[in-house]
């Protein structure tokens, strides 16, 4: 199950990114009780407090009866110094402020049934408002009428949006701690491979294990996942739902495979008994049952915004350690291959391919955003809100997801996540886990080349942040973690003079001692007979 949904994984490779937001926050309070709303504001045009503090108080009138258009119905003593609430509609946003400005308000609410946008207006229309002017949702309205029952005072404020975000050094953290971990997974069992075989000669291939040893495999493997990527694409609809049944297999079975080798570790009792000649451990069945328990709810409750990140990041992290476990590259050549084939593959569908789609966005964002995804879209600094709720739209699970902590406005009006896909986490952690196999097979006590590859990917991750972050748009991480992690193993290799060991990997017998293989070039196993070993 694990090699079929790598196919089917892999190709979507998703990044991290920020936009320019337009969302600010209404704060309502009356004498006991207090709450805070999704606004929509421009903040050129209007700009407002950053912090609730500095923000001013007014008074909130309910003018929901009208869309405020002209001065007709209303009395002006009832609404000077108060903030105002009115109805999208029938006028532009300027003029409706203009009229709220000239009844006196000090501030502008239009409560929208539909979508809501960022309010904007002619260019001459902009110095003539003085009043801060916002979108809020209608059902919020109704929802603060219910609440405060009675008189209702209102603040506008929009919080900065740091650029570095707490969610960052999450998602970091979580990246290095899955490579390592899968890294020293698979070294562990090549150990206990080659244990089994009485501490000499080449270790036997493990039959749940794939091994990618030819180079034409690799080709076949890569344009695989092209194709797979495309055809998700053309038909993202049907092939969601196939890929999260696929996910919550696969998942369910990692997580048990996780659990299960921390509990051999423990020595912890497996309880078995026999039925009819067939023998079942207690602790497995009772594992099994809970893993799966975890992905069935995951896929029921997957489009919980609010919670549901944490169990996806909990199964990506047992898919992603399990993956590299399983999937073995044999030598430091067939790596070079698949992680130079993979990072043209990732450039080539992020900043090729919205030359050749309609719509300008590349397929790689297209899929794994999804083609109607909810929520907040952004074109440019334009932000757009549903004002209702809206029938979740269905995302591929192939990313870690981590709440943008200090947007707590844009929170209000629709969860933010900083985002890493599982392949940013497995390809680089492929050659990871080849470098602590080759640990293994040199008996490096200080595990030179697992310690120096996993510095490398945390180097590289760093460095995708950072251009992230001085750039103002998401990247694709395997432009810097392939060229930082297959330049950091290449030079240990040569420094320390294995760099032919390195690269043919398992078609070398490793000595301890020399390093050196135990048929050198030009000769055969007849040249040994009669020598001691």
């Amino acid at each position: 199950m694990e090699r079929a949904v790598g196919f089917l994984v892999l190709p979507l490779v998703f990044f991290a990114s920020q936009i320019n937001c337009q969302e600010a926050i209404l704060h309502i309070s009356n004498e006991s009780t207090n709450k805070e709303y999704c606004i929509v504001h421009n903040q050129s045009w209007t700009p407002l407090s950053q912090t609730l503090d500095d923000a001013l108080q007014y008074p909130l009138v309910n003018m929901t009866f009208t869309v405020l258009c002209n001065t007709s119905g209303v009395v002006p003593g009832v609404v000077k110094g108060k903030a105002l609430v009115v109805m999208r509609g029938d006028c532009d946003f300027s003029q409706k402020a203009l009229v709220a400005q000239s009844l006196g308000a000090t501030t502008l609410l239009i409560a929208s049934k539909t979508l809501l946008i960022t309010p904007s207006a002619n260019d001459s229309e902009y110095a003539k408002i003085s009043i801060p002017l916002a979108l809020m949702r209608y059902r919020d309205f109704i929802e603060a009428q219910q609440v405060f029952s009675g008189r209702m005072q209102v603040k506008l404020y929009a919080p900065p949006h740091p650029k570095i975000d707490a969610s960052i050094i999450v998602m970091l953290l979580i990246a290095i701690v899955t490579v390592a971990l899968g890294g020293f997974w698979s070294g562990t069992c090549e150990r206990d491979r080659m244990n089994g075989d009485g501490g000499g000669g080449e270790s036997k291939a493990d039959p749940k294990e794939l091994f990618l040893y030819s180079p034409l495999k690799v080709v076949i493997f890569v344009a695989m996942m092209c194709g797979m990527l495309v055809l998700m694409y053309f038909f993202y609809n049907i092939m969601v739902h196939f890929i999260i049944a696929i996910f919550c297999l696969a998942s369910a079975s990692a997580l048990f495979s996780c659990v299960d080798a921390v509990m051999e570790i423990l020595s912890c009792p497996s309880g078995s008994f026999s039925i009819k000649n067939y023998n079942f451990s207690v602790r497995s069945l009772i594992l099994a049952a809970v893993c799966i328990s975890i992905a069935v709810v995951w896929g029921v409750y997957r489009n919980e915004d609010r919670w549901i990140w944490i169990l996806q990041d909990f199964l990506g992290v047992a898919f992603c350690l399990n993956f590299m476990k399983t999937i073995s590259l044999s030598n430091f050549k067939i790596c070079v291959i698949l992680l130079s084939l993979l990072l043209v593959y990732d450039v080539f569908f992020v900043f090729i391919t919205p030359f050749f789609t309609k719509n300008g966005v590349s397929i790689m964002v297209q899929v794994a955003l999804g083609p109607d995804a909810s929520g907040e879209k952004t074109h440019g600094n334009m932000v757009e809100v549903p004002a209702e709720p809206q029938a979740p739209s269905e995302k591929l699970p192939v990313v870690m997801r981590v709440p943008r902590f200090s947007a707590w406005a844009q929170n209000l009006c629709g969860m933010q996540f900083s985002i890493l896909g599982y392949g940013d986490i497995i390809i680089p952690g492929l050659l990871v886990a080849y470098c602590s196999r080759f640990d293994v097979w040199i008996n490096s006590s200080r595990k030179i080349y697992f310690v120096s590859c996993c510095i490398a990917y945390l180097l590289g991750m760093i460095v995708t942040f950072a251009v992230m972050l001085l750039s103002g748009m998401g990247q694709p991480a395997l432009l810097y973690l392939v060229p930082f992690t297959l330049t950091a193993s290449a030079v240990v290799a040569a420094c320390r003079g294995e760099m032919r060991q390195f690269w043919a990997g398992t078609t070398y017998m490793v000595l301890d001692s020399s390093r050196e293989p135990l048929l050198p070039e030009g000769r055969t196993d007849g040249a040994l007979e009669g020598e001691v070993c």
